[in-house]
């Protein structure tokens, strides 16, 4: 692994609790006094995830963002996407387990995995007053 990759993957797992865009993980390894280009963030980045090392993300902000796979993870986790400020919670438990059953019984189809992705407004957004239409403005 080039010493590149090495710090990329290293920036990653300091923070495997965001959600990170090609853009933040840059600015990161920036303050690192990095002299990785985005270029080479975004190739690294499409490696990965050619290698199930990250996924993939697109949560409607026009950013594609990255967060690590969980090895041996039978589901990935939720999303809780403010729509306000950005802000991606998750929610570990596996909120879909009735349903995926049923749709295997009924369907005859084996589930592998799916994503869930909840658009709304984060507690603290909800507390600065502005919530619906006009928060966007």
């Amino acid at each position: 692994m080039t010493p590149q990759r090495r710090l990329i993957l290293q920036t990653l797992l300091e923070n495997k609790e965001q959600h990170l865009s090609a853009e933040e993980l840059h600015a990161l390894l920036k303050e690192k006094d990095s002299e990785i280009g985005l270029a080479t963030v975004y190739r690294t980045l499409e490696l990965m995830e050619d290698l199930s090392i990250v996924h993939k993300l697109n949560f409607g902000d026009g950013r594609s963002r990255y967060e690590l796979c969980q090895p041996h993870a039978e589901h990935q986790h939720h999303h809780l996407v403010c729509l306000r400020c950005n802000r991606i919670l998750e929610v570990k438990e596996d909120l879909l387990q009735q349903l995926e059953t049923l749709i295997e019984r009924e369907h005859g189809f084996q589930i592998f995995d799916h994503r869930v992705s909840f658009y709304g407004y984060c507690s603290d957004c909800q507390k600065g007053g502005t919530t619906g239409e006009d928060a966007n403005e």
